[in-house]
């Protein structure tokens, strides 16, 4: 009886997909593929409209053409150029510093150990929650709206993940119960704190007077000023989501993930920042 030689089972026989004898794909390759452009459009959409564009542009142009050297063999233009790309990932670190905080920051809000991620909610399931303590956004508005009213500016900056403590030690420290009254008084312009951003971190006002950073986002209408600049500014460096009301007409917008919404209705403002701020966007208010 003939006995055929054993043979371990071969995976990539399974999972090749075409073989044209100089390119080979095969199934691993594909999900390569898609996961690299996933990861670069992610990162596209991190540096769409700021300087990091440029920058980011100028590193590539500067790879390839030390490809270019290489493979001509300019030996001393390749090896200035290789220097500079040997340090490539120190610059990268240095200039896109905002945009990797940004992108860290995109992936740790969706782990399973963030606030809303299961693992946390498995943990914690047993303790109880102040779901329907929602006053502060309520008043928040209520401040808003009024100020909005008397054609006043204002810059509400509400953290999350991250209490903004680097920017709120710009400004005065309050650590006071969110009240409307007490946001209408801070920035009247009579005020020494109205100059400013006022920071509500766990429910209460943290600080204000704040100095924020000003976005870089050279697409951004020309129309708009400092204290929008700076919301989205802050926005784009943090998960924070800003208030702001406009000291020329009176609007209110808000800005979140380095993007401005105009033109919103009360309704539709409260239910926003209910959704971003609580950690059961199903409660009734």
């Amino acid at each position: 009886m003939y006995n055929r030689p054993w043979r371990p089972f071969n995976f990539g026989n399974v999972l090749k997909l075409f073989d044209l004898g100089f390119l080979t794909l095969e199934l691993r390759d594909l999900i390569d593929i898609s996961l690299v452009a996933f990861l670069l459009y992610r990162i596209y959409k991190l540096v769409k409209g700021s300087l990091a564009v440029n920058i980011l542009l100028g590193l590539i142009s500067v790879y390839l053409m030390w490809l270019v050297v290489d493979a001509l063999e300019l030996r001393l233009l390749s090896k200035i150029l290789g220097q500079f790309i040997g340090v490539g990932v120190i610059t990268l670190i240095i200039l896109f510093q905002p945009e990797i905080r940004r992108f860290l920051l995109m992936i740790g809000k969706n782990t399973a150990f963030s606030n809303k991620g299961w693992i946390r909610r498995f943990f914690l399931k047993g303790v109880a929650k102040d779901a329907e303590d929602v006053g502060y956004i309520r008043e928040s508005l209520e401040a808003a709206e009024a100020l909005a009213a008397q054609m006043t500016g204002a810059l509400i900056v509400f953290a999350r993940t991250s209490e903004l403590q680097f920017f709120a030690n710009s400004g005065t420290p309050i650590d006071a119960h969110v009240s409307a009254r007490l946001l209408e008084s801070i920035f009247q312009k009579s005020s020494p704190l109205h100059d400013g951003a006022v920071i509500i971190a766990s429910k209460r006002v943290k600080a204000a007077s704040c100095v924020l950073p000003v976005s870089e986002n050279q697409d951004l209408p020309e129309e708009l000023g400092l204290r929008h600049r700076s919301g989205i500014g802050i926005s784009e460096h943090s998960d924070a989501i800003v208030l702001i009301v406009s000291e020329e007409t009176g609007s209110i917008s808000l800005a979140t993930n380095g993007h401005l919404e105009q033109n919103l209705t009360r309704d539709k403002i409260y239910r926003k920042l209910l959704r971003a701020l609580q950690e059961n966007p199903d409660a009734k208010a």
